[in-house]
Parts: C-alpha cells; sequence; structure tokens
C-alpha cells in the first residue's frame, strides 16, 4: 500500500491547509472532524500530520460518504467528547494542477 504525503497532494491540489492552521489556532478547538470526498481520502493522514504539527488540536477523519458541501455526518452531536470544529475538503475548487 503507497504511503502518500503531503508533497504528492500538493502536486496535485491546493487544499489551502495553511488557511485551515489560521482558523484552528484562532478558533481553539480541542477536536477536529476533517472530512474528505474519496478521492483525497488517501491523502487524510498526511493532512492530520501536518495540522498537528502545526496546531494544538487533535484530529479524527470522518470515513463515511462525502460527496459535497451538503453531505454533514449525521450524529455527531452524540459523540463524546464534542467535536468543536469540522473542515470539509471538496475537489469542486481544488482542480488538479496536472
Amino acid at each position: 500500500m503507497k504511503h502518500y504525503t503531503l508533497r504528492d497532494l500538493d502536486k496535485k491540489y491546493d487544499m489551502e491547509l495553511k488557511k485551515v492552521v489560521k482558523e484552528v489556532k484562532k478558533k481553539k478547538p480541542k477536536l477536529v472532524l476533517l472530512q474528505f470526498p474519496d478521492g483525497l481520502k488517501p491523502y487524510a493522514t498526511a493532512v492530520v500530520d501536518y495540522l498537528e504539527e502545526e496546531t494544538k488540536a487533535e484530529y479524527l477523519i470522518w470515513l463515511g460518504s462525502c460527496f459535497g458541501a451538503c453531505d454533514f455526518p449525521t450524529g455527531l452531536e452524540y459523540l463524546k467528547p464534542k467535536i468543536d470544529l469540522m473542515v470539509q475538503f471538496g475537489h469542486s475548487a481544488l482542480m488538479p494542477s496536472y
């Protein structure tokens, strides 16, 4: 199984991770949920590694479906500990750069 890195991701997409870091630092959440569409899920752990290095938050990766902004995970209000912030990544504005 291939290990995907941020370098691999940056070659294809601009994930605006610096913007995510800025928002996390501003809002100071303890627990952040990251939601990726299937095409970006192979990069999810590399994104989490980067964000954990840059912020003090902990991160969860949503492995359920994500077919657009309206595909919001249900039942999050029942999770313990509580999720303080959710970041949803998508493809539409992230067209490949190759």
